[in-house]
């Protein structure tokens, strides 16, 4: 008898990611970035959102 497998094979399980230790910079770059989040939402927030794009006239 031939052994044909059918359908799809089942894909590798991905090896478990080790922890990585953090060192001060990391640490001080991911509250910085958490700071930046919160001062663009509050922005978003108050109707002064960065970004808005270039506002067209109706004149042609």
């Amino acid at each position: 008898m031939a052994s044909r497998q059918g359908g799809k094979l089942k894909p590798l399980k991905a090896a478990k990611k080790d922890k990585k230790e953090l060192d001060e910079e990391d640490v001080a770059f991911q509250a910085r970035k958490k700071a930046e989040e919160a001062a663009l939402k509050a922005a978003r927030d108050k109707g002064g959102a960065p970004g808005g794009g270039i506002k067209k006239s109706g004149k042609k």
